[in-house]
């Protein structure tokens, strides 16, 4: 049976990887934040301009990964047949072109990072699978979401951003390591997983002020849904890799809220966006 001319909107939102968008949006959000906020319509830029790179990007993952999903995961839509492959490659790399072209309007340094940023997605997805540090690339990616949204506030590129930015790339090569054991055979190690408590160290070394106690709270909060997500990995007999991932791809969004702190008025957002990221992975997997 060929692939359909006009593919379902499901199988859109699944080669995206759409419910992860939240994540992308509290990303920026913070990163933002962080570099001095201002106009809304900067972020509202910020956030559009860099959902089309993620999505684009997911596109692509999945047309560079089409032989292998022909063998290995035949649900993935091309290899189901939901959509042709050369229509795959065609959206991703418009998305990508379309994002890049968003985020280069908001100025020539946040277009130097936007352009870091294609590169790196574009290597991602090419190698993802025969590099064993593919989880490096899968989080310079999500770190440069940070210097990039704080380039377009402003106070610009600042040391808390490019801090919370490493932060946010412990937690996502933890999360990657995961993923990565999913498609590949070999023991499983633990000790891997100890980059997930990165975000945690950085915030409480510059969290000193009056709000620690504010800060302490979010921190427990993080921890605890790490270790909620690991036991779907950590405990014999009942192992599922996916579940793992999916909670911890949702638990971007509480890192990220720990990044913000002193607690800014949009707080509420971050767990927002963590809550709209869970109940969107019952509709749409996030891996």
């Amino acid at each position: 049976m060929s692939p359909p001319t006009s593919p379902a909107w499901r199988t859109l939102f699944v080669l995206g990887r759409a419910s992860n968008l939240p994540t992308v949006w509290t990303n920026c959000l913070a990163g933002w934040w962080l570099g001095g906020g201002g106009p809304t319509w900067d972020i509202v830029r910020l956030c559009v301009g860099a959902s089309l790179l993620y999505v684009g990007g997911m596109y692509l993952n999945d047309a560079f990964d089409a032989e292998f999903d022909r063998q290995y995961r035949r649900e993935r839509p091309i290899p189901a047949g939901l959509i042709r492959e050369d229509r795959v490659w065609q959206i991703g790399a418009s998305l990508l072109a379309a994002g890049a072209v968003l985020l280069i309007s908001l100025g020539w340094i946040t277009a130097i990072f936007a352009a870091f940023l294609v590169g790196a997605i574009v290597l991602y997805d090419a190698l993802h699978k025969a590099l064993a540090l593919s989880p490096l690339l899968m989080a310079a990616c999500r770190f440069l979401l940070y210097p990039l949204a704080s380039s377009a506030a402003e106070q610009g590129v600042t040391g808390r951003s490019i801090w919370s930015g490493i932060a946010l790339a412990g937690w996502i090569v933890g999360l990657s390591y995961v993923a990565k054991r999913e498609s590949t055979t070999g023991r499983f190690q633990r000790w891997p997983l100890l980059v997930l408590a990165l975000p945690l160290f950085f915030a409480a070394l510059s969290n000193n002020g009056p709000w620690r106690l504010y800060g302490l709270g979010v921190g427990f909060l993080v921890a605890a849904w790490a270790v909620w997500c690991l036991r779907h990995t950590l405990v014999e007999g009942g192992r599922n890799l996916g579940l793992t991932v999916s909670g911890l791809l949702a638990g971007i969004c509480l890192v990220d809220w720990l990044a913000v702190l002193p607690p800014w008025t949009g707080s509420a957002v971050f767990l927002g966006c963590f809550v709209a990221s869970l109940l969107a992975q019952r509709f749409v997997p996030a891996t």
